[in-house]
């Protein structure tokens, strides 16, 4: 019988699928001096529990070959405690844990040479081989994520063939140090939830993320380079400042972020993605990622406020102003259409003492959340020319041929009834006319 209920870091969760097993083998070994059919039913349909979330998790992860492997491998490289957290970034780590960490490693040895037969013996199945030998899905298009995917069947063959627990110990500690561990170390990307029951707001994926990168984005190099420089500060611990993206609409600022994280996330960059009305959760947010050893970019698009939201005072107590210090792991960058973020009327310029009696402070407050982002960066509409390079570009890379003349003159049609020159007017433009039908 596996010694499952001797982990001590790596513990299931009360109900998970190791905990169970743990049950069905005791089930089962009670089942074999007594014989009882009650007992065999039952013990039946925890071990088809068991089978169905291994199938259930390798048909939404896409794993094939060992399931079982596969799954403890997941176990492994998404669970977060004293050890996986130390390790993250930094792969092996001194100090009395290591011992801890070898009994566990030792009992997931064992797991992986288990094939559920005295399980299979008492029950009268054969299962395991279904498990021990899934074939490969035809069409991956559908799955949560292929880069994790390959990542923990590679660490899984390995593990399987580690025939000491120095040598799992070593493929685990590397796994640690190149990608980390948790929802942390295996994702980019994430946002924050309110669940229900739940009084702190949960951090969790987002597993689908768009593969551009900043050299995708045509034009704006000065931008770029500037949001890089700021960036490569930042991951490598030197100062850095919050970033403020700013400029007309569809000019490639969320773009941007998107290529930092995805150029970046190899050395240790997340991003976190909140939305406005989340603000008031910034602290409980950042109190969750402030220990770990990721760089994370808490990311706002097309931030703005109105004079009548006061959410803002939230962010700008985060930023620079409150008793406690925003962690050196953290940086905020965000984007809007509006330099100063907050809506200015000319009563605050001409100073009309109807509405306030003193209009200086009302300017400086509707300005300190700004100057509170020490990076600005200007994404300006390009001019005609710029918007002739952009589409040209943006044609070639998809494949469309048409001649230039044309190209350039059917597209000033549409950016004339579609929002003006801008960098995503143009990939409409492109989308418009790979949707066409064939003539």
């Amino acid at each position: 019988m596996s010694r499952i209920s001797e982990l001590i870091l790596y513990r299931d969760r009360e109900g998970g699928l190791l905990s169970r097993l743990s049950d069905l083998q005791s089930r089962c070994a009670d089942l074999m001096r007594s014989g009882d059919e009650k007992q065999r039913q039952q013990a039946a349909d925890l071990c088809m529990e068991i089978m169905q979330e291994l199938v259930e998790t390798a048909m939404s992860h896409g794993f094939s070959g060992n399931l079982w492997h596969s799954y403890l491998t997941y176990l492994l490289v998404y669970h977060e405690n004293a050890y996986s957290r130390a390790c993250e970034i930094r792969g092996t780590i001194a100090g009395g844990i290591n011992p801890v960490a070898e009994h566990d490693f030792q009992i997931f040895i064992e797991l992986f040479a288990y094939d559920f037969r005295d399980i299979e013996e008492a029950l009268g199945l054969q299962l395991y081989r279904m498990a021990s030998d899934f074939p490969v899905g035809g069409d991956d298009r559908r799955l949560f994520n292929r880069r994790i995917r390959d990542r923990i069947e590679n660490l899984s063959v390995k593990l399987a063939q580690a025939g000491t627990v120095e040598a799992f110990k070593a493929a685990v500690d590397a796994f640690y140090k190149d990608f980390g561990c948790g929802k942390f170390g295996l994702h980019k990307a994430f946002r924050v939830l309110h669940r229900e029951g739940e009084a702190q707001p949960v951090i969790v994926p987002i597993t689908n993320i768009a593969h551009v990168r900043l050299d995708d984005l045509i034009g704006y190099e000065s931008q770029k380079q500037k949001l890089r420089e700021n960036t490569e500060a930042f991951l490598a611990g030197r100062r850095a400042n919050n970033c403020l993206l700013f400029g007309d609409a569809g000019t490639g600022k969320s773009s941007s972020i998107k290529g930092i994280l995805n150029e970046y996330y190899d050395r240790g960059l997340r991003v976190i993605e909140i939305y406005k009305h989340q603000l008031r959760d910034l602290v409980d947010v950042i109190a969750q990622i402030k220990n770990r050893n990721y760089r994370f970019i808490i990311y706002m698009d097309d931030l703005s406020f109105e004079e009548f939201e006061t959410e803002y005072k939230y962010l700008k107590a985060v930023i620079e102003g409150g008793l406690e210090k925003k962690p050196d792991n953290v940086l905020i960058y965000a984007t809007s259409n509006r330099r100063h973020l907050i809506r200015e009327n000319y009563a605050d310029k001409e100073g009309d003492i109807r509405s306030d009696m003193h209009t200086s402070d009302t300017v400086q407050e509707k300005l300190s959340l700004a100057y509170r982002f020490g990076v600005t960066i200007y994404f300006p509409a390009p001019v005609k020319k710029e918007f002739q390079e952009i589409l040209k570009g943006i044609a070639d890379r998809s494949g469309v041929n048409l001649p230039e003349e044309e190209l350039f003159l059917e597209a000033n049609k549409w950016e004339l009834s579609h929002g003006g020159r801008s960098g995503r007017t143009a990939q409409q433009f492109i989308d418009y006319l790979l949707g066409k039908a064939p003539e």
